[in-house]
């Protein structure tokens, strides 16, 4: 018999629950670790039902995994790739264990930095992508230059969660889709499109 699937550790861990698609109710294990904050269910159950139609097949890029919760969400829910970053040591393991977990083969971790990732030329451009960063680190304004360097399929959806009070300068092509605010946390997603259908919103408070 083959082996069973490796479970991840709970050891000084917290856990999240899949809300929905093919490993919807499936625990998953994320680390203590400084900065990690997962996307709460309230929030996390709005941005799928927004991205419901986009998904089935798409290719997406959680650039601040942390949990993993919204890169297995997603490919839960019918993406069919999905590429996490994360820089944390610890969380980079567990999210190796968690993809393990899950038998989630088309799931690929990589360890570093987002910055350094999107520094590199564009391997690929992406369907969809998370930016959800450590709000003390303020990441937000470069990690959105450099995604406009080839990694952005045209029509791309990019949801950004932040502080309500942060501002975000958003390059040509991105029109504000859906937008709402749970407490004091904004969180809104993003289309990208260089056709010229929409016109450009300029700076956005977030």
């Amino acid at each position: 018999m083959p082996p069973s699937p490796k479970k991840p550790s709970t050891t000084g861990h917290h856990k999240l629950r899949i809300i929905g698609g093919r490993w919807r109710s499936r625990t998953l294990s994320f680390p203590v670790v400084e900065g990690l904050r997962p996307t709460g269910d309230r929030i996390r159950e709005t941005l799928f039902n927004w991205l419901t139609p986009i998904l089935p097949g798409s290719r997406c890029l959680d650039l601040f995994a942390g949990s993993g919760i919204l890169g297995f969400e997603a490919l839960s829910r019918g993406a069919d790739h999905c590429c996490l970053i994360e820089c944390n040591p610890v969380a980079a393991r567990q999210l190796r264990a968690n993809a393990d977990h899950l038998q989630a083969e088309n799931a690929v971790i990589q360890q570093t930095s987002a910055l350094e990732f999107l520094a590199r030329p564009a391997s690929e451009a992406y369907d969809v992508v998370f930016i959800d960063p450590p709000f003390a680190d303020n990441l937000w304004e470069p990690v959105v230059k450099l995604l406009t360097n080839g990694w952005l399929r045209e029509e791309a959806f990019i949801y950004v969660e932040a502080p309500t009070n942060q501002s975000l300068s958003l390059p040509s092509g991105w029109q504000t889709h859906r937008e709402k605010r749970s407490g004091q946390v904004c969180y809104r997603l993003y289309r990208y499109e260089t056709t010229g259908r929409y016109e450009t919103n300029g700076d956005a408070g977030v």
